[in-house]
């Protein structure tokens, strides 16, 4: 059975990365995952957002990516947070332009509407992509500034 101890708020790190072969059911683990990182960092009010985001881009791993293999990259920053979802398949995902009544096809769309960047980078070499979006908070946390909204950073490796 998987299960997540919330850690104490001392022992949030700024970024939480790990590799996956996901299905079903792993949207839910890493919603809460994220839900603590950002609790801890004192980014709650991105959290509905950016658990919604990430829960699309893990479908997507799921429906499209052979081996649903993916690397997941939480990084909180002062302001705001960066989530990256990196697997092995080179297709890039296009936002849905098709039939509204469509019963799917509307998650990168939803994603869009939800954060305030997203973008999708291919992988520099091999195969492979990393969609990306960054989540910001309306104020910053005492004492920090904002996420910088000067271009997004590289993806991790």
């Amino acid at each position: 059975m998987n299960h997540v101890i919330d850690p104490l708020t001392a022992d949030i790190e700024n970024q939480y990365r790990a590799e996956f072969a996901v299905g079903e059911h792993s949207a839910r683990h890493l919603r809460r995952i994220l839900r603590i990182y950002l609790t801890g960092a004192g980014l709650p009010e991105v959290a509905d957002a950016a658990e919604l985001a990430l829960t699309e881009l893990v479908a997507n791993v799921v429906r499209h990516v052979p081996g649903r293999g993916c690397r997941v990259c939480f990084l909180i920053r002062p302001g705001g947070v960066r989530v990256e979802v990196a697997d092995t398949c080179s297709l890039l995902p296009v936002p849905a332009a098709g039939d509204a009544l469509a019963e799917g096809g509307r998650g990168l769309l939803l994603v869009e509407a939800v954060t305030d960047r997203w973008g999708v980078e291919p992988c520099p070499v091999g195969s492979g992509k990393t969609v990306w979006f960054e989540c910001l908070a309306k104020t910053p946390p005492a004492g920090r500034e904002y996420l910088s909204p000067a271009p997004h950073p590289a993806p991790r490796p």
